[in-house]
């Protein structure tokens, strides 16, 4: 890819469902719309070098979303961190950006919130990339196994090892490196910014209230199959194979509901973009001109 000839990525704030989100964005306004959401712990950093490979192409939208990133929630608001409360306010920053349409690119935590706005919106949808975003309960690897002890008795001694285990640079880093086959790589600045902003003041907390409610995604699954089986919706899902967060058979399983899904596995870990972005790129920009173009005819009759 000519670097010269890469579309700028802008930066913007925008006020919505009371939050002030932060967002990266970059291409034509009336192109058609891609919106990446990021997952734990990180932000619309993590698609850094993503948006404007697809920029050329796409209007591409990635705003942090609450807790995350350079969003920032003010205490007025009272916010309470939970699934429902982060897919209502992307939601609400559609609305404020006037998009009615869209493509979405989830990962990790960005996936139950991104699937949560296609079940109450299917019709907006135009096509999903998953990219370690899970949806189903084979997905889950054993990494989860404190948390899940977490859901079953969410007592102060369980949060703390939580906290201890993940909430910390290392327990970042190691989210960053494990699984890939040259560790050095990866950027140190991804995982170090990272945990530069989860050490912010009461973030942590923010944290360990999504962590508990995140068994709430695991019980919507079976919502977000009947999504997959009734609309059908053009779906790649690329992986890196060797996470322990999300594993293989997770992207599998959605050809269980939506047949002609394409899956696509990487030999990298669960922050597959730090060191397959070209691979993901091209993929992306393949699937989406043929997915969103369909999509775009049939919604023109």
């Amino acid at each position: 890819m000519d670097k010269t000839n890469l579309i700028p990525t802008t930066l913007h704030k925008v006020k919505a469902d009371g939050v002030n989100i932060f967002y990266r964005a970059a291409g034509d306004t009336s192109a058609p719309v891609v919106l990446l959401l990021h997952g734990f712990p990180t932000s619309s950093f993590m698609f850094r070098e993503l948006i404007p490979r697809l920029a050329e192409r796409y209007r591409v939208v990635a705003p942090d979303l609450p807790g995350f990133g350079f969003t920032e929630v003010p205490a007025v608001r009272n916010y309470v961190y939970t699934f429902d409360a982060l897919a209502k306010t992307i939601d609400a920053f559609t609305e404020a950006l006037k998009i009615n349409r869209y493509a979405i690119y989830v990962f990790d935590y960005g996936a139950p919130t991104g699937f949560r706005l296609a079940t109450a919106h299917p019709e907006r949808i135009t096509a999903i990339v998953s990219q370690n975003g899970n949806a189903y309960e084979e997905g889950l690897g054993d990494a989860w196994a404190p948390i899940r002890k977490y859901w079953a008795e969410p007592s102060a001694e369980n949060r703390e090892t939580i906290r201890k285990a993940i909430l910390n640079l290392e327990g970042t880093k190691w989210q960053y490196l494990h699984g890939v086959a040259n560790p050095d790589s990866v950027p140190p600045e991804s995982y170090t910014l990272d945990a530069a902003l989860l050490e912010r003041p009461g973030n942590i907390d923010i944290q360990l209230d999504l962590f508990l409610n995140y068994a709430s995604n695991v019980e919507l699954y079976p919502k977000f199959q009947e999504y997959f089986r009734k609309s059908k919706p053009p779906l790649l899902a690329i992986w890196g194979k060797n996470d322990s967060f999300f594993l293989p058979p997770g992207a599998e399983a959605f050809k269980k509901d939506v047949p002609n899904a394409q899956v696509q596995f990487l030999d990298t870990g669960h922050f597959a973009l730090e060191t397959h972005v070209i691979e993901i790129a091209a993929t992306m920009k393949e699937f989406l001109d043929n997915a969103v173009s369909r999509g775009e005819a049939k919604s023109a009759h």
